[in-house]
């Protein structure tokens, strides 16, 4: 059994996989306080996070790591290899204390554009 990090990322089991569950991350939440669509950018405001919850968890220092130039909330999941909706909550989070700052998605007038939908993925595609 091979055991690893992926930078300061959750410990990897390289045949069992993900050894903390995605949820625990969260604290079982699964509904952001932010309003965030997939498509909506974050970006760090340099503040330092305090939590109103208590102490701010490694992921959310990863997750504020990501997000040092504008990035959208389907990048940030994808480079911290967890769903959506746990991303959300920890944006969310980072929000809340004043570390994060968000703006709406540009083509809020067409979400499902194909056109829009192939660049995210595109994009992704050249981050991963």
């Amino acid at each position: 059994m091979s055991v690893t990090t992926a930078g300061d990322g959750p410990w990897i089991d390289d045949a069992a996989g993900r050894l903390v569950r995605p949820y625990t991350i969260s604290n079982g939440r699964t509904r952001p306080t932010a309003a965030l669509d997939l498509l909506s950018q974050v970006r760090a405001t340099g503040s330092i996070p305090l939590g109103s919850f208590g102490p701010l968890g490694p992921e959310h220092a990863q997750t504020l790591g990501l997000c040092r130039s504008p990035v959208t909330v389907a990048e940030v999941a994808a480079h911290l290899r967890l769903p959506a909706a746990v991303t959300k909550v920890l944006l969310s989070d980072l929000v809340d204390c004043g570390a994060l700052t968000t703006k709406p998605p540009a083509h809020h007038h067409h979400p499902t554009d194909r056109s829009l939908l192939e660049a995210v993925l595109d994009g992704l595609r050249r981050q991963l």
